[in-house]
């Protein structure tokens, strides 16, 4: 089983696919939220490149729990 690194600000641990994708979604929840509250232009900015940042890592963590999913089969 591949293991990731948490991506929060907590203390570091290793995380297995299925909770890296949760905390994944958590992240991409926040970001949204941040966005939509933003008002300065720099944090506007600010927010669309963590935004960016969470559905990539979002996106990627789906793919490598697909691509283990088909080769467990």
């Amino acid at each position: 089983m591949r293991h990731f690194i948490n991506s929060s600000p907590k203390p570091s641990r290793m995380l297995s696919i299925t909770e890296a994708i949760q905390q994944a979604q958590i992240d991409l929840d926040c970001a949204y939220r941040n966005l939509d509250h933003a008002l300065d232009p720099d944090l506007i900015d600010c927010y669309i490149y963590q935004l960016k940042s969470a559905q990539m890592r979002y996106h990627f963590l789906l793919h490598c729990a697909r691509r283990e999913e088909f080769s467990q089969n």
